[in-house]
Formats: structure tokens, sequence, C-alpha cells
């Protein structure tokens, strides 16, 4: 499967890094052509990846109303502890990146050396997960990564997963079967295979497309209309002087005066040292002079501008996004254009949390808590990206809370910005306020009940 997807990856992780295919150039091109060629590459594949990309962050995760620990804050919950232990508010970056740019990764939950249960990225030019039905199952039966490439004498080294055990594996080549050498392997604790794929779409054939190949045709057109606006600008961007009917001056022999001949008999002319602060002129009246007008550039630009709202259009990245044209848009103007852009976010976030639900998952069976290892009602928390002032977001959530009676605790969470410290150290703070707001009540009470005894005393 590495060999078979090996070219297509590769593909995809040359545009991704701006390693594109040459625009169109004659056969005769010399070495000026070609460097024109390498400076016309505007790469907007990152661009692409991104934009979704920084629009993905879990900032928490919610356990199913089944389990033990559903009435604790978010950071006490062991799912959430295994979150950190992993250093994943970091890493999750780079998996949702791959998944993406290639259109899947993958992620290994297991038990290190030092006994603690964590999960890490697996790249997909080096994994291979292999599935009953790729469309529908998100248990693979089997799956390999390689954790180095065969070079010269070396073998190449995979570690391998089956539904109990991992296998150490060494290679030769990824299409020499007869030199694979397979390990005795070791149970790996998980009753299913411990490699979770994040695949950012899947269709019912079991592909999986990123945002990178679709756009690779875009991306050649808009090249290649870089490369022909630089030759433009390189060589017909400014007015060309011309002149009839004058002779250059030639070289002469010293001696005898008489014009020196080339090899065909011909006067060899002299370099004429000529720019814009020097004059022509002649003395003979059938001399002259004249002009070629400049290629105008418009057209390239309005061309090249074209291609990357193509681009904007096929990819869902907003056009102020790419163009940087932002100016005179009101809040509903950029609300509107990036509608396509969060419908977009929304699919992935969907996709990427079941891939993250089942991480928690096998965290909870190889740590030996039932609970969150059968957990299949929790849900993870994705950080609020949209860019909203914190008073109408203020004004908002009042609202809710006054005219809709939502509890103001769940709202917390929807405040732009809040962390999960922030929201743990508000619980504790209204702990805290609670514990006053009755030890003050319980006085006053106490007060209120003395006051008429010591009157009827007095």
């Amino acid at each position: 499967m590495l060999h078979r997807d090996g070219d297509r990856l590769r593909r995809i992780d040359e545009y991704l890094h701006g390693r594109h295919a040459d625009p169109y150039m004659p056969p005769q091109a010399d070495d000026e052509y070609r460097l024109l060629a390498r400076r016309a590459v505007s790469n907007w594949m990152p661009l692409l990846v991104s934009t979704p990309a920084q629009a993905l962050y879990v900032d928490g995760h919610r356990p199913g109303r089944g389990a033990e620990s559903t009435m604790e804050p978010d950071s006490a919950t062991p799912e959430w502890e295994h979150w950190q232990r992993s250093r994943l508010d970091a890493r999750q970056a780079a998996v949702y990146r791959g998944a993406l740019a290639y259109g899947h990764s993958f992620t290994v939950t297991e038990r290190s050396r030092d006994g603690q249960v964590r999960t890490r990225g697996l790249s997909a030019l080096r994994t291979a997960a292999l599935y009953e039905d790729p469309a529908n199952d998100d248990v693979p039966a089997a799956a390999l990564t390689v954790t180095a490439w065969p070079a010269g004498e070396s073998l190449g080294r995979a570690r391998f997963w089956d539904s109990r055990r991992v296998y150490e594996v060494t290679f030769r080549a990824l299409t020499d079967e007869k030199s694979v050498r397979v390990g005795a392997g070791a149970l790996h604790g998980s009753r299913e295979c411990p490699v979770t794929r994040f695949a950012a779409s899947v269709d019912l054939e079991g592909r999986t497309v990123g945002v990178i190949e679709p756009m690779i045709a875009t991306q050649d057109r808009i090249n290649q209309t870089s490369f022909d606006l630089l030759l433009a600008q390189s060589y017909g961007s400014t007015k060309v002087r011309t002149v009839t009917g004058m002779a250059p001056p030639v070289q002469r022999d010293p001696e005898t005066g008489e014009p020196v001949l080339d090899e065909s008999g011909n006067p060899i002319p002299l370099s004429i040292n000529h720019n814009a602060r020097r004059f022509l002129f002649a003395e003979d009246p059938d001399t002259r002079f004249g002009s070629l007008d400049e290629t105008p550039l418009a057209g390239f630009v309005e061309s090249l501008e074209m291609s990357i709202r193509h681009l904007s259009a096929l990819a869902q990245v907003p056009p102020h996004a790419m163009l940087g044209q932002i100016a005179n848009l009101s809040a509903e103007a950029l609300q509107a254009a990036e509608t396509s852009l969060s419908r977009m976010i929304s699919e992935f976030r969907t996709g990427f949390g079941e891939s993250w639900e089942r991480v928690f998952r096998l965290a909870g069976e190889l740590s030996g808590n039932t609970a969150s290892a059968e957990d299949h009602r929790g849900e993870v928390v994705w950080r609020d990206m949209e860019s909203r002032s914190l008073a109408q977001a203020a004004d908002a959530l009042g609202k809710l809370r006054e005219q809709l009676g939502i509890p103001e605790r769940g709202l917390w969470r929807r405040v732009p910005g809040v962390t999960q410290t922030e929201l743990e150290d508000w619980e504790e703070m209204r702990e805290d306020d609670d514990s006053v707001g009755q030890l003050a009540g319980a006085i006053t009470r106490a007060t209120s009940e003395s006051r008429p005894v010591e009157a009827v005393a007095a």
C-alpha cells in the first residue's frame, strides 16, 4: 500500500512545499527562461491547509452521561489527563495538517517505556492501515508505519500492529516481499488495533482526499500565468526605440583606415554604449527615428486574479484571505464570505472529533478505566475560533441566559478566548463566593433571630 500510494503522496508533498511542475516553455528555452520559470512559482498550497487547520483546536472533553466523572471539570477526567500527558495541545495541529494535506493521517495510542499511556501522530507518507470496510470502519484490521527507510546496506525498519500484538519488521525495499522479516511480537494491551485514522474526506469507496490534490491543476494554471507575466514584464514592458537609415560605426584598420571584415566579408560594427541618458542624432535626412509600444500587463494581472478567485471558490477559502482585499467590507459581508469555510471546518470537526473519541477509548482501555473505554457518548469540545468582539459575545450570552433560561455555567465555554484553566479558576471562585454567601446568610439569620430576644430582655 505504501508503494502503491507513494507516487501520489510524494506528488502532493512536492506541491505542498513549492516544488511544482515547470510551466510550458519552448524547446529552445535558455537559462534565462528557466530562471523566470522558477521565480514564477506562487505556492498557494500551504494557505489552503493552514486556513482550516488554524480553526481546528480541541479545547476540552465532555464525558458521556454514563461516565463516572460526568460532574467533574474537564481537566480532571482521565481523557483530558491523557491529552495533556501526550502533549496534544501542541501536537494536534500536525495531525490535522497531515490529514488536510494528504487526505489522511494517523495516531497510535500505546503504553510507553515509563508505563504511561500516550498518543502520538504518524505520517501518511510512512503509515498504511488496512480495513475490511475502509468507508465505514473506524477500527483497522492492521497497520504499519516505517520508522527508518533503507539506506545503503542498512535495512529499513517498521512497526506492525494487529488486533492483539505489535511486531518489529525489517525490510530491504517496499517491493521486495522476500526480504521482509517479522519479529515475535508483544501484546500491546488493547482488544483492537491501536492506530486511529484521521481522514479529511472519505467516500463510499474508502478513498481519502485532502485539500491539495484537487487544486494541483489550478495551481499549475496560476504558475503558467505568472510565468507569462514575468516574460512580458522582462522582455516587452518597456518601449523599444528604433532607427532606420543609419549605419552603425564599424571597426577600421588603424594603418589603412579600411573597414575590418568578418569571415563572411561583412564589416564588423563597433559596440555602442547607448542608454536612457544618451541621444542619437543623424546627418542624413533619410534617417527615421521611431518606437515600438510596450506590451500591456493589465490582461496578465486580471487573468492571474481570476485564477486565484477560481482557486478560492474551489477550495472554499474566502477571496479576501487570498487576495488581501478587505477594504470597505461590512461585518455581514465578511460573515457571508466565510460561510463556505465555516461549513467545511464543521465537516472536518465532525470527522476528527470521532477519531479523537476513539483515541480516548483506547487510552481508557490501556489504563484499565472501564468507564472511559466504554464511553461512546463522550465528545471533544472545539475552541470557538470565530472573530467576534467581546462586547457582542457578552450581549448574546446575556440574552441567552435571560430569555432562554440557559444556566450561566453552561455559557462560560462560549466566552471568546476562554481556556480550560480559566474555567477551573472561575469554578473555584464561584464555590468560594457561594461559601461566603452561605456564611453571610447564616450570620444574617442568626442576627435577625437574636434581636427580638435582646429587646424583650431590655
